[in-house]
């Protein structure tokens, strides 16, 4: 699957968005990928993560004990990919404003791949391997259906995106005036 195709899944879904929106970094951008519009369509979330899947088999060596997202966002995707891989699906959800892997135990030295739905600046995924580190667990790569920073971002390991689509983001103080006189919204997930 190309990035035409990912995009095309989000415009069949509803779930490209335009207008000012606050992105969780606080910048604003024109264009919103709203990712639940999408995975409430189990045909379109079972094409991407199916098609992420195949990217993760071809890019990852060796074994793939889990498949970990982090909460709110990366619970659908990473489910329906270790669906496509085999393998368990878990989540780290916060507690106390930092990620933990709550719900689950795994073994000392576990080969995991986080999967996501968007990275932007790739917080969430440090985030979840910084909490994996802390129990022992080895972040073998990180994926996601699309990296809007177009492989700026370093989350730490490999990053393994089905779609790369650099949408443009400005600092609040610097919006271009097209920008400036819509409303903005913030529709992420961040603060759950």
């Amino acid at each position: 699957m190309n990035q035409s195709e990912v995009i095309d899944i989000f415009r069949q879904a509803g779930a490209y968005l335009e207008g000012h929106f606050i992105l969780t970094s606080g910048l604003r951008s024109p264009i919103f990928l709203q990712k639940a519009r999408v995975f409430m369509h189990p045909a379109l979330t079972e094409r991407l993560c199916r098609a992420l899947a195949e990217r993760i088999r071809a890019e990852v060596s060796g074994t793939i004990d889990y498949v970990v997202g982090p909460a709110v966002g990366g619970l659908i995707p990473a489910y329906e990919t270790s669906r496509h891989l085999g393998v368990p699906s878990i989540y780290v959800e916060r507690e106390n404003g930092r990620f933990r892997l709550r719900r689950f135990e795994v073994a000392l030295g576990s080969r995991v791949v986080i999967v996501e739905d968007i990275v932007s600046t790739g917080l969430s995924i440090r985030e979840t391997i910084e909490a994996l580190a802390e129990i022992g667990v080895e972040v073998v790569a990180a994926a996601c259906i699309v990296d809007r920073s177009a492989g700026k971002s370093d989350v730490g390991v490999p990053l393994i995106a089905l779609a790369q689509y650099e949408v443009p983001a400005y600092p609040a103080d610097a919006l271009p005036p097209e920008l400036a006189a819509i409303p903005p919204v913030k529709p992420g997930s961040r603060s759950l």
